[in-house]
């Protein structure tokens, strides 16, 4: 079964410019044409530009994209450079998976106050500290005072 770049956009949720824009940077040398130019895409070509929406969705750079695809394309010669490239890549989506948990457990304990009976106490209590800790310092006070329930 084939598809038009319609089809593939719909499919995939990249818009047509993005599809024609990967094609032009050299992510896409496995699609075929048509006799009139068009191109023409199988489920292979699917799959393919799946693993580059991945690697893209991960934060991995269209030049590295491009090195993978041409790694790809040399057949099982280029095993050893993929599994390099796709290492190094997990590896930054570990660390970046664990910044945004610290990242998360910032907001959840921001939320934890904001969410408490307490919180207007609790926040006078840091508004307080912050001042006094200016204050400390000679440095003013950038926040508004301290407000009663």
């Amino acid at each position: 079964m084939t598809y038009t770049i319609k089809d593939v956009a719909e499919a995939t949720g990249l818009s047509i410019f993005t599809i024609r824009f990967y094609d032009k940077e050299g992510l896409l040398p496995f699609v075929s044409k048509d006799a009139a130019g068009r191109r023409v895409f199988t489920e292979s070509d699917l799959y393919m530009i799946r693993t580059i929406c991945c690697l893209k969705d991960t934060g991995m750079q269209i030049k590295d994209i491009r090195k993978y695809i041409d790694f790809c394309m040399q057949g099982t010669s280029s095993i050893e450079p993929r599994k390099t490239l796709l290492s190094a890549h997990r590896m930054k989506i570990i660390a970046d998976i664990e910044a945004l948990h610290h990242n998360l457990a910032q907001l959840d304990s921001k939320l934890d106050i904001y969410n408490s009976p307490h919180a207007v106490e609790i926040i006078n209590g840091q508004i307080k500290h912050v001042a006094d800790e200016k204050r400390e310092n000679s440095l003013p006070n950038p926040y508004c005072e301290v407000r009663e329930q």
